[in-house]
């Protein structure tokens, strides 16, 4: 149970986080770029990155500290650190073209899954 509450903990911070961030990016640079949402994931990958090798490495985290700052903190900072994370380790240990396929993968298949669902909303609202 104590590890839902560090995730918890740690995902509370996180969204607020993004959100402050967006807010001051949205003022400080304007709103015709998403500037706050790649501010997060470009900040967001460099820490999960750093915090993963230093604390696999040279500095040992607790399974508490991981949960409640890689899952909870970034994972609700940026879900974009993740999936840059696992890209990476793919490229190191299964080769290129398995990192190429997960990137092309999330990139069209996400798009593709957000396409659907503007459909489906916009066909449930009778918009057609």
């Amino acid at each position: 149970m104590n590890r839902f509450l560090f995730i918890a903990l740690g995902a509370a911070f996180g969204a607020n986080a993004r959100y402050l961030i967006g807010l001051w990016a949205g003022n400080r640079l304007g709103a015709d770029f998403p500037y706050g949402t790649l501010i997060v994931n470009i900040s967001g990958s460099f820490v999960l990155g750093f915090l993963l090798t230093l604390g696999t490495g040279r500095l040992q985290l607790s399974p508490e500290a991981r949960l409640l700052l890689a899952v909870g903190f970034l994972g609700s900072f940026t879900t974009f650190s993740s999936y840059a994370v696992e890209s990476l380790t793919l490229w190191r240990e299964a080769g290129f073209w398995r990192s190429l396929l997960n990137v092309a993968a999330n990139n069209l298949v996400g798009l593709v899954a957000v396409a659907l669902g503007v459909t489906l909303a916009r066909w449930l609202s009778g918009g057609g």
